[in-house]
Order: structure tokens, then sequence, then C-alpha cells
């Protein structure tokens, strides 16, 4: 192993390709992610309702009970 400056540049390179493939996809990942939102809205659906509950799904249920009751008082305080 060829090492430069006390880096082994076999094992560097191979970390970096590594990341490139998998920055790559996911960019695909994310292309097919758009092209199922585009496939949502042309069915109809609100998409911006669709990323909320998507980020509410990954909240657990405690944290999405405490954004619910921070929201409601909120909107009580604001008249809404």
């Amino acid at each position: 192993m060829t090492e430069v400056g006390g880096i082994a540049v076999d094992r560097l390179r191979s970390l970096i390709e590594r990341i490139e493939r998998l920055e790559e996809e996911k960019k695909a990942i994310a292309g097919d992610i758009r092209d199922i939102f585009a496939e949502a809205k042309s069915a109809g659906f609100d998409v911006k309702i669709m990323r909320e509950i998507l980020k509410l799904r990954k909240m657990d249920a405690a944290d999405r009970d405490e954004k619910e009751l921070l929201l409601e008082t909120y909107r009580k305080a604001l008249e809404m």
C-alpha cells in the first residue's frame, strides 16, 4: 500500500470512490421520490400535506403529541 504524507493512498481512494457511488445512488433515489410526488400530484393529492405527514411519521409519538399541543396553544393564543 502506497503512502503519501502518512496517508494510505489506496484506502483513501477506496473510501472516496465509495462515497461517490453512494452520492450517485442518493441522486437517483431523490429523482425517484420527485417522480412519486409528481404522480401523487397528478392523482389529485396535496403534496405539501404528504410531506408534512412524512415528517410526522418520522417523529415518535411523544414528540408528535408535543408538537400538536404547541400548535393548538399557539392557534388559541392567536385566535385562529
